[in-house]
């Protein structure tokens, strides 16, 4: 079925947001950039564009999260995109059991990274320059899953109550945290050591997106 000019406009607008961010916009932000007098014109849109058959909306979704649900049509068979959360900042010290607060979402190519679709994982927001000789630059997304981490692994980890992003070496004597970067020291626990997952990808300048 034919698009019109302006479903066009925003089907592209989609393409190439998600090229460049691995994220959909909102609504809001298809509003903003199309000068739409409301998010019900965006809405609106990409109702014509599920209905036309170019995207597809992920099932079980409502029309409350319809941007951030939305996958394009021939994505959804193949199904290598997922929606994993992002923590703006890991809570230090939350236990096992407990969920944190999500700061959106980022869409990711499980395939590229060796997840499936069972795989637990989140995604962080770099911030500081601690890891720049592994190209991970401040306002980057690092993906992460949950597992045991192995040798020369980059971990997201708890130590000795706070949170960081390093490099974890498994030294015989006691495992300790180390930079990629000269300026750095190396971050031996004085108690507590947890690692809370291991790197499997990274998204250059995503921004955090609802």
């Amino acid at each position: 079925m034919k698009l019109t000019a302006r479903q066009q406009e925003v089907l592209d607008y989609l393409q190439s947001e998600h090229r460049q961010t691995g994220i959909m916009p909102s609504t809001r932000e298809i509003q903003t950039h199309f000068g739409f007098a409301s998010q019900t014109a965006a809405v609106s849109n990409l109702r014509a564009l599920e209905k036309k058959g170019v995207i597809k909306r992920r099932e079980g979704e409502d029309d409350r999260r319809l941007a951030r649900c939305i996958v394009f049509a021939d994505q959804a068979d193949r199904e290598p995109i997922v929606d994993v959360p992002i923590y703006g900042a890991i809570p230090a010290g939350y236990a096992d059991d407990t969920v944190p607060e999500s700061d959106g979402t980022l869409s990711v190519d499980i395939r590229s990274m060796g997840l499936t679709a069972r795989s637990k994982a989140y995604a962080l927001k770099v911030r500081g320059e601690s890891m720049i000789d592994a190209h991970i630059m401040d306002g980057d997304h690092v993906v992460l899953e949950y597992r045991e981490p192995r040798d020369q692994d980059i971990v997201a980890a708890l130590i000795d109550g706070e949170t960081t992003l390093k490099r974890f070496v498994n030294d015989p004597k006691r495992p300790y945290l180390k930079a990629e970067n000269v300026n750095y020291p190396e971050l031996h626990p004085v108690e507590e050591l947890r690692v809370q997952g291991v790197m499997v990808g990274l998204v250059r300048g995503a921004t955090r997106r609802w």
